[in-house]
């Protein structure tokens, strides 16, 4: 269960993690919202692609990382689709 607590540090990880993937990526940022969206999707494909190869991320600082790694492979491969 969530607590308000890990809700609020979830949102706060999934924009950072936008964030940063879109400075990594792109150059700049996309605003609050689309750096929540891109976060938190990349988040999810973080964790599927730090399982596959059997890694994990703990704490802040490794949750940063696994998101911002998601968020720049969803951005990557936006990027390959030109949507």
């Amino acid at each position: 269960m969530i607590t308000g607590t890990g809700i609020i540090w979830t949102l706060v990880i999934g924009v950072a993690a936008g964030w940063l993937s879109g400075q990594i990526m792109k150059g700049g940022s996309f605003g609050l919202i689309p750096n929540l969206i891109v976060g938190l999707v990349g988040s999810f494909i973080g964790s599927i692609l730090f399982h596959l190869v059997g890694l994990s991320g703990y704490g802040i600082i490794g949750n940063l990382i696994v998101s911002t790694v998601g968020a720049i492979a969803l951005l990557y491969g936006l990027k390959v689709l030109k949507v």
